[in-house]
């Protein structure tokens, strides 16, 4: 983790971005900042410009438009992985704070995320080209914490969060995850007042522990009305980081001042972790049930700010199912050497995630900014496979009219594994109207009819706004949002294993001529075919050459 900023709402964020890596390329996204007329600044390498080379530098200049928790992160690769992202605050003046009665202070930002015990890039090739896995060892608060033994005579410094007695404290919390390991958080002694999501605010909820997803962002407030002590803030890994995987964990502490420097008491393991009572955004639920609150359950605080467009029939909808495939990917499986069924360990088996039976496939130049090279061949129209059977691969652009509402409907299969999928949204927030599990087996068919049969009750009142959202396994979350962002945004899961590997997919708002233009000395990049350079060579002399 780097270099944390602070801004203030309205403030022009100039931002140089030095890459001094040896062999790599980078970008940095600003996420939760929707670049409203900078598009040319989200930091998508070949989607909004081109990725900074070693050696060179690259200039991100925006406004801060959208107040609230947000962060930024290497959009490269593994990168995010390794380290490179940081927290990113956007202040506003109190006056404008919705919830604004109901803390005194708000200084403290926890920044979760999972970690590997080697480079992002080694775990990926072990992975997808070898028999290794895709688990996190462990987990870091604020870039601090303890590998699993906490009784022995290790004594790494654990992050602290100072509070006073009688005081209410808003906590920002950011989670930069790299890999399937969403968080569940809880506090010994304490509740949580849920206050805001992705930079949004939302009516105030009171929990006692909730789940982040990789790319989420929650700010809530923490009573400090407990005696005064030290008490463990716990941070309990789910999926891959489960306790029939890693057990990845991790605590900090909550220190009340006047304390002792003494760890709290207990030894903190994996199991006790978990926190009963009501949780938030629980993994793989939906909506209805006891104990639990979904996202889609929360409500917006500043209904008189809601956008009753949305409330509309929308102008467009858009089914998207995904899962994990048995397929004879190219880029891990070559048919009659060693196919997909034809390894012979599962291990070795390396399943492809999808949205609607496509992976994305990044071109050689900028969608945004090289535009006019975008050809048809490139479309995934032209693709003459069957794709239901068969791997497929495209540049997946989906159109959408400039100010259009749109309803997209994320359906998870739910066949291959129990997963769990967050996803991200570029340039746009969205509304989370619905959010249901079905069961295993789920198919878009089933999802229509349901709908057909006015089984699916949607807010579109009320609904939350946010950025980042789960899908239950093998359920579906239905978004809604307004295109009024020209550009060329990418959607994609934010597990970077499953990004990397073509779970995206690009909405392009508006027309070409619609978006804003390429600022001057925007940098270009792309295919050299050499044409050029046998124009201006002697035939005769390159014979030689060849002799």
């Amino acid at each position: 983790m780097y270099y944390v900023p602070q801004v203030c709402l309205g403030d022009t964020v100039m931002v140089d971005v030095e890459n001094a890596m040896m062999e790599e390329s980078t970008s940095v996204h600003w996420h939760g900042h929707h670049q409203r007329n900078s598009p040319y600044m989200d930091g998508v390498p070949y989607v909004t410009q081109c990725p900074v080379p070693p050696h060179s530098s690259f200039r991100y200049v925006y406004l801060a438009d959208n107040e609230g928790t947000h962060f930024w992160h290497s959009h490269s690769g593994c990168q995010r992985g390794d380290g490179a992202f940081g927290s990113f605050v956007v202040r506003a003046p109190k006056s404008r704070d919705v919830h604004r009665e109901m803390y005194d202070v708000d200084v403290h930002v926890i920044t979760v995320t999972d970690w590997l015990h080697e480079l992002g890039i080694r775990k990926f090739l072990a992975h997808y080209h070898g028999s290794g896995n895709n688990n996190p060892e462990t987990i870091l608060i604020n870039g601090r914490g303890r590998y699993k033994v906490f009784d022995g005579g290790y004594r790494t410094p654990l992050t602290q969060f100072n509070v006073t007695r009688g005081k209410r404290y808003r906590f920002r919390l950011i989670n930069a995850g790299f890999l399937n390991c969403p968080i569940l958080m809880s506090i010994d002694n304490h509740t949580f007042t849920m206050i805001a999501t992705d930079g949004y605010n939302v009516q105030p909820v009171v929990v006692d522990s909730f789940v982040s997803y990789a790319g989420e962002r929650w700010d809530f407030v923490v009573e400090a009305t407990a005696n005064v002590g030290n008490y463990w803030m716990r941070f309990r890994g789910l999926m891959d980081c489960d306790k029939g995987v890693t057990k990845a964990f991790e605590v900090s502490i909550l220190h009340y001042d006047g304390a002792g420097d003494e760890e709290p008491e207990g030894t903190p393991t994996y199991d006790n972790t978990l926190h009963s009572g009501i949780q938030l955004n629980a993994l793989n639920k939906g909506s209805g049930l006891m104990d639990t609150v979904t996202v889609s359950e929360l409500e917006d605080a500043t209904p008189s700010k809601n956008d009753f467009r949305l409330e509309k029939k929308p102008n467009v909808t858009f089914f998207m199912s995904y899962d994990f495939y048995s397929l004879d990917n190219p880029h891990f499986h070559k048919p009659m050497l060693y196919g997909f069924k034809q390894v012979t360990h599962r291990s070795e088996q390396v399943y492809t995630p999808q949205i609607n039976k496509m992976s994305f496939k990044l071109p050689s130049f900028p969608l945004l900014s090289q535009r006019n090279m975008i050809e048809p061949w490139m479309s995934c129209d032209n693709i003459k496979k069957d794709c239901s059977n068969e791997f497929c691969e495209c540049t997946n652009i989906i159109k959408v009219p400039l100010g259009s509402i749109v309803e997209l409907f994320l359906i998870d299969k739910g066949v291959t594994f129990n997963s769990n999928h967050p996803f991200h949204l570029h340039g746009h927030p969205f509304r989370v109207v619905a959010m249901e599990r079905v069961g295993n087996h789920t198919t878009v068919e089933e999802i229509e009819q349901m709908d057909r049969d006015g089984r699916i009750v949607r807010n579109l009142r009320t609904a939350p706004l946010k950025d980042t959202v789960t899908v239950p396994d093998g359920g579906f979350t239905i978004l809604r949002f307004l295109a009024d962002n020209p550009g060329y945004w990418l959607f994609h899961c934010h597990i970077d294993f499953h990004v990397e590997v073509g779970m995206a997919t690009v909405f392009k708002i508006g027309e070409d001529w619609e978006m804003p233009p390429s600022p001057p000395g925007f940098p270009k990049c792309g295919n050299y075919d050499g044409k050029g350079l046998v124009s201006i060579l002697n035939p005769e002399e390159m014979d030689l050459v060849y002799q």
